[in-house]
């Protein structure tokens, strides 16, 4: 249903530079891009995307208070990698991997984290309980 997501940011080479590392965890790369404003990544043309952009109005990004990106993973173990990776380049913790709510059977296994422009994701993934 969702095709894609898009991020702001106020310094495009930067937000390039930790997405195309952070997203090649799961192996998703650089598809669309417009140099100076715009970049796209995807695991394929195919599936849904994250993008980042320079505001198309020319005032600074902000992060929006209560949104968040969702990306699914396969397994705990690729949410507990992307994490990490999310931390080490830069990213703020917003809730370290775990089943959330905690102790609970609900299979909800993710990661919240925040990108260098403070914008809120998670990495996620069911288990079966």
């Amino acid at each position: 249903m969702i095709g894609y997501a898009t991020l702001g940011t106020n310094d495009i080479e930067r937000s390039a530079a930790y997405y195309d590392a952070l997203l090649a965890v799961i192996g998703a790369e650089r598809f669309m891009e417009e140099a100076g404003y715009f970049i796209a990544w995807a695991t394929s043309p195919e599936q849904p995307a994250l993008s980042v952009s320079v505001p198309f109005d020319k005032k600074p990004a902000s992060i929006g208070n209560g949104s968040m990106i969702a990306l699914m993973m396969e397994t705990p173990e690729q949410v507990d990698q992307f994490y990490k990776k999310a931390i080490e380049l830069g990213g703020s913790d917003e809730g370290k991997p775990g089943f959330r709510p905690e102790e609970s059977d609900s299979g909800f296994y993710a990661g919240y984290f925040r990108d260098l422009d403070g914008n809120k994701l998670n990495a996620f993934c069911m288990v079966n309980p």
